[in-house]
């Protein structure tokens, strides 16, 4: 389960009892710590679902999933970056002692 999962399903059980979800309601009771900003923009989207109280155990397994799969292709990208710009660097040092060694020849 996420963290914005979480803040939503607080906002929905306190809604259900009739208490209107403030900041200092939910921070107290999420099992976490989090930011301020992160709460409340999480609460300025939120919609009162009375039936989004918990998560499954399968949804939030696949949710997990697909989160490690959306974190391992950002990795691999900002591998693939890292790599070009490190060969672009190689290309340029061997090419800069390459004028060295013709500059001492001469």
């Amino acid at each position: 389960m996420t963290i914005n999962d979480e803040i939503l399903i607080l906002a929905n059980q306190l809604a259900n009892t009739g208490k209107k979800p403030t900041v200092a309601m939910i921070k107290g009771k999420l099992s976490k710590k989090v930011t301020l900003p992160v709460i409340i923009s999480t609460l300025k989207v939120w919609k009162h679902d009375p039936n989004f109280i918990s998560i499954s155990e399968e949804t939030s397994e696949i949710k997990e999933e697909s989160s490690a799969v959306a974190d391992t292709d950002s990795f691999k990208d900002s591998l693939h970056v890292e790599l070009a710009h490190m060969k672009q660097e190689i290309i340029e040092l061997k090419q800069m002692i390459k004028q060295l060694i013709e500059q001492q020849n001469r």
